[in-house]
């Protein structure tokens, strides 16, 4: 059995990490304790419900914390929307986060659809 850090999706998902927070440290100052926060925790989430899961000793439950891990992409991709909608990130950087973020879903939606069709 593969561990979470062999794990493409996992690997992904800290290559997002990084870059959502680089993107978190050109938000102004007035962000610090609300959408800088907010961000980190979702993007953090990710690879953790990924390698949290990948520990578990069943199937449903690797399945449980994989669909978290989705749901907190989906969080971020709303955040990453609005820093550009109030112009704290330009187009082109919001445009390559929001690609990261539709790989880990589909890798995720991907390893979701196979551990289901297995059990």
């Amino acid at each position: 059995m593969q561990g979470y850090r062999e794990l493409k999706v996992w690997q992904r998902a800290m290559e997002l990490v990084e870059y959502v927070y680089y993107l978190v440290g050109q938000l102004p100052k007035s962000e610090t304790y609300a959408l800088s926060d907010q961000m980190r925790r979702a993007v953090v989430s990710i690879p953790s419900n990924i390698a949290e899961g990948r520990g578990r000793d069943t199937d449903r439950d690797y399945v449980y914390f994989l669909v978290i891990a989705r749901g907190s992409k989906f969080e971020l991709e709303t955040q990453i929307i609005i820093c550009e909608k109030l112009k704290y990130i330009n187009a082109e950087e919001a445009r390559h986060a929001l690609m990261l973020c539709d790989e880990v879903g589909k890798m995720l939606n991907s390893l979701i659809h196979s551990l289901k069709a297995k059990g």
